[in-house]
Order: C-alpha cells, then sequence, then structure tokens
C-alpha cells in the first residue's frame, strides 16, 4: 500500500474516531459525481492530458458519470479509450478509509463479506482503520481468451479448505478482481474478446450486485463503477457484447479520433518522446498524413490508423535528426524536412491496406505524404511570394539536402533573400536560433516549390542526397 506516513497520520485510525468525526459512507458513484461536479463548478479541468474530445467524447461522459451509470466506451483502436478510462481515478477522493486488512477493501461503517462482520462485531469502536489512496482503487483486465469466472468473479480457495474449514463456509472462497475492486473503479479492456459464457458472469454483478461461485450464492452489496472499452469491429469479427451485458451498460460512449489538425498536433507533441527538436511545421505534416491515411480508400478503415501511428512517426522523425547529428556532428539536432522520408519505410507496418493494394503501398504511402507536406506549406507559407527563391535556385544555386548534409551547408548554398528571413520567421524560428531551425524552414520552402513544380529535384546521387535545381 502507498506509503500514508506525513500525509495520514492526524486521521482516523478506529470505526470510533470515524465516526465521531462525522464521517458517513457514500458509494463510489456519488463520490465521482460530487467531485465531478465540484470541478466543473471551479471551473477545474477532470480530465488532464486528454486532447480532442473537449465538445464531443467528454459531455456524454461526464452526463454518464453524473447519472450514475456503468459505461461502455466504443471506439476504433489508438483513440485515446483507455488513458480516458484511467483519468477516473482523479475523480475519487484522494484518500479513504477501509477495515485493516480486509480483502475488498471494506468501508469500516459498512463492512459487506462474513469476515469483517465478524470483526466490526467483536472489536466494535476498537476496529482499526487504515487509509487507501486513490491510485489502489483503480483496477484494470483486458479480456483475453483464457479470462475465467475465477478471475473476476473468484473460485474456493483450496487452501483455506485445507485448513480445515467446510465447503459450505463463505470464507474459503477466493475473491475475484471485480469483488475486490469494491469501493472504486474496474475497467475491462476489449470486452467483446471476453468469451460469452464469462460476460454472463458479470450480470449479477452489475444489476443485482451480488456473486455466484460454484453453488454459493454471496449477497454483496458490491459498489463498484464498471467501465468497458470495446472496437465497433469486435462485434462481428473476434466476439461481441451479449446483448443482456449491453442492456446492463447505462451509457455507451463512442469516441474518434482528433478532429482538427491542431488537437493531433497538440496530442503527438504531448505523447512522444522526442530525442531531437521537432518543429510544429513538422508534426503539422505528420498529422495531416495520418488524417489523409485515415481518409483514403486504400486504407482498410476497419482497423482504423491508430493514434499511436502518429506518436511514432513524429518519433521516428526526431531519431532521424539524432543519427544525422552524430554522423556529421550538427549541434543541436533539429529534424528537417527530409526526416520525413524515414517514415513510410518504417511505419508501413503498422498498417493495414485493402487487398488491391498489393504492392503499392509505398507509393500510397509516399504520395500521402507529399499531398501533406504541400498541403502544411499552403497554410504556413499562405501569401508569401516564394518565385526570388526558385529564380535563384535556378539560375546556378542548386541546393542539396540528405542524411549527411549540414544545416549550415544547406543555408551556405544560397546567397542572402529576404525570403528567407521571412519563411523562417512564418515558421517561427528567429536570426539568432540555431542554423538547424531555419535551415528546416528554408527546406520546407523549396520542397514545396519541388511539389508545385517550380523547382526540380534530384533523388538520383550516390551519396543519398537530393538536389533541387
Amino acid at each position: 500500500m502507498r506509503s500514508v506516513v506525513g500525509v495520514t497520520q492526524n486521521l482516523a485510525r478506529t470505526a470510533g474516531e470515524l465516526r465521531a468525526a462525522g464521517h458517513l459512507p457514500r458509494g463510489v458513484k456519488t463520490e465521482i459525481r460530487e467531485n465531478l461536479l465540484a470541478a466543473l463548478r471551479e471551473g477545474r479541468n477532470p480530465w488532464p492530458g486528454i486532447v480532442g474530445f473537449d465538445r464531443t467524447v467528454l459531455p456524454q461522459l461526464e452526463r454518464a458519470l453524473l447519472a450514475g451509470h456503468d459505461v461502455v466506451l466504443l471506439g476504433e483502436r489508438g483513440q485515446g479509450k483507455t488513458r480516458l478510462l484511467r483519468t477516473l481515478i482523479s475523480l475519487l477522493d484522494e484518500w479513504t478509509p477501509v477495515i485493516e486488512g480486509s480483502e475488498l477493501g471494506e468501508h469500516p461503517l459498512d463492512p459487506i463479506t462474513p469476515e469483517s462482520r465478524r470483526r466490526a462485531a467483536e472489536l466494535g469502536d476498537d476496529l482499526p482503520v487504515v487509509w487507501r489512496h486513490r491510485d489502489e482503487r483503480y483496477a484494470e483486465k483486458l479480456a483475453t481468451p483464457d479470462t475465467s469466472v475465477g478471475d473476476l468473479v473468484g473460485d474456493v480457495d483450496p487452501v483455506k479448505v485445507a485448513e480445515g474449514r467446510s465447503l459450505g463456509d463463505p470464507e474459503t472462497i477466493h475473491y475475484g478482481m471485480l469483488p475486490r475492486a469494491h469501493r472504486g473503479i474496474i475497467a475491462i479492456n476489449e470486452l467483446p474478446d471476453l468469451a460469452e459464457r464469462i460476460q454472463v458472469s458479470l450480470l449479477n454483478v452489475m444489476e443485482e450486485r451480488d456473486i455466484q461461485v460454484r453453488g454459493y450464492t454471496l449477497r454483496l452489496p458490491l459498489d463498484v463503477l464498471l467501465v468497458a472499452t470495446a472496437n465497433p469491429e469486435d462485434y462481428t469479427n473476434r466476439g461481441r457484447i451479449i446483448t443482456p451485458l449491453k442492456d446492463r451498460f447505462g451509457a455507451e460512449v463512442r469516441t474518434h479520433y482528433p478532429l482538427e489538425v491542431d488537437a493531433e498536433v497538440d496530442m503527438v507533441r504531448q505523447e512522444a518522446e522526442l530525442v531531437a527538436e521537432v518543429g510544429d511545421h513538422l508534426l503539422e505534416i505528420i498529422a495531416r498524413f495520418v488524417r489523409h491515411l485515415r481518409e483514403s480508400s486504400s486504407i482498410d478503415q476497419r482497423s482504423g490508423v491508430s493514434a499511436r501511428f502518429a506518436i511514432a512517426a513524429a518519433e521516428t522523425v526526431a531519431a532521424s535528426a539524432l543519427r544525422r547529428s552524430a554522423l556529421i556532428g550538427e549541434s543541436p539536432a533539429i529534424a528537417r524536412p527530409v526526416d520525413l522520408e524515414s517514415v513510410p519505410d518504417v511505419l508501413r507496418g503498422k498498417l493495414e491496406f485493402e487487398a488491391g493494394e498489393e504492392g503499392r503501398e509505398e507509393e500510397v504511402l509516399v504520395h500521402l505524404l507529399r499531398r501533406s507536406i504541400a498541403d502544411t506549406a499552403r497554410a504556413r507559407l499562405a501569401g508569401l511570394n516564394l518565385r526570388a527563391l526558385a529564380e535563384v535556385v535556378s539560375d546556378g544555386h542548386p541546393v542539396a539536402t540528405g542524411d549527411r548534409v549540414h544545416a549550415g551547408d544547406l543555408l551556405a548554398a544560397l546567397p542572402e533573400l529576404p525570403i528567407l528571413h521571412e519563411v523562417a520567421a512564418r515558421l517561427g524560428a528567429g536570426p539568432k536560433d540555431p542554423v538547424g531551425r531555419i535551415a528546416s524552414a528554408v527546406e520546407l520552402a523549396l520542397e514545396s516549390l519541388y511539389l508545385t513544380r517550380h523547382l526540380s529535384k534530384d533523388n538520383s546521387s550516390d551519396d543519398d542526397r537530393s538536389v533541387y535545381g
């Protein structure tokens, strides 16, 4: 258990002290409702780290929680369903009292198991109390085909039977994850993957709040919030949520991928562990690339394009910049558009293509990546006249880029031009910034001119260089 030294030392240590302090038990759904309402009234964000759901998913989830409903989050892979469920922890009280040594973390003033009730009757106000942190009141289970009723609900404990207790003694039961989540939250990921006969074991827990173990029927008034995730395709491909169980969930909330480019960029910036600097214009290209993939008829949209793809793409671009930094001694390591070329090759395996696209996978990815670069350049450099830059490069100042081209060399190939400063400023690079940051901005302008056919680009060089001319 998390250390409570210095945090709970002034709190009640016995049931009598707890009662004298005026403490009253309250259900976990009531606790979540009251804490959520307090956050909303005070203007605090109850969903830290959740991006892109402010006007869609979160209002629906908040209504479900305020209604006291168990919830299913339904959406494709990589939409942040599990991340969203884990933020529910912040809606619990930071510390809550439990009976010391109780298997199910029962409230000292409201024991529910035979053993705890016996102890409460014997000890009265001297029943010992400990304080549990909210992190310990959240349990998560990935639904796998080998999950058993014993894992979720419980089973007879042969050790307790061997100690001499009779099989009819309810204290011979070893409780599963659901009873142990009493007074807390239990999340079941990929619920349709749970075998239908196992799903049946959840019916009584959700409605009547009792459990049945090998003929025992224990009337345990379990106090849990049950939340689950599911992929729409799972209903037909790998399994389904049985109808009686779906009926017992009070709310089904649909999730989605970020609806706006800015939201996707914010999500990538928040989640990616970047080993080099990656400018916002490059993250925007990645975000647009992912959006194009989600709209492409060449990609199997039933499996979706996970947000993890965008995160991995950003990390790959950063890694490419770090590798160049090590190869040629460029410091600090700053990503440039040339680093985007590594994304299709490295991440192609994360996508599912339609059957008719066999052999064209790389062509599809390169085409969509170039579209994303062109879209970003058009949006970021709108209003700038790049003709002067195109004319200089065409009239005898070819510019090389590649894995082994230093940012300083890229800039040195061009004469002093006012448009270069305008491009850099538009993309957030100032004259006193590292040359890599300025080179990244200039290279995007050059790539834009190439994609709009104002410049040529020779990729046939033996030293892996590309030359704009």
